[in-house]
């Protein structure tokens, strides 16, 4: 049995926002911005390369405060790359930590929901 993670829900109090800070700022694909009716909005985004994807937006039932959701790992091959082009892009991020061979950059969104930037040895890019 295949069991792939396809959607994580992003609790956020400003959809404008969130959508502007991830698609301006941390570089992801809108995938969709739909207003369905009732209230509805679904904004979905995908980080470059991901086939996982999260969804902002109103409406769509009583889910966690914002901001709540914390350490989503985006996995790079290089770290160091990643983390310039991000900074370049105006994302404040942590330095680069060093945990024996895996390696993490922190930053979190404007709701304070968390993100890891991580690359792992066996998917580095050879040096």
């Amino acid at each position: 049995m295949d069991m792939r993670l396809e959607l994580v829900p992003l609790p956020v109090a400003d959809v404008e926002r969130s959508k502007a800070f991830y698609v301006d700022v941390v570089g992801f694909h809108l995938d969709h911005d739909v207003q369905p009716g009732n209230g509805m909005r679904i904004v979905q985004l995908t980080p470059p390369g991901s086939a996982c994807s999260v969804v902002i937006g109103t409406g769509m039932g009583n889910g966690p405060e914002h901001g709540t959701v914390k350490n989503l790992h985006l996995v790079v091959s290089d770290i160091g790359a990643a983390r310039d082009e991000l900074v370049n892009r105006g994302l404040q991020i942590t330095e680069i930590h060093d945990m024996g061979g895996v390696k993490y950059a922190y930053f979190s969104d404007p709701d304070g929901n968390s993100w890891a930037l991580q690359e792992i040895g066996r998917y580095a890019k050879p040096a």
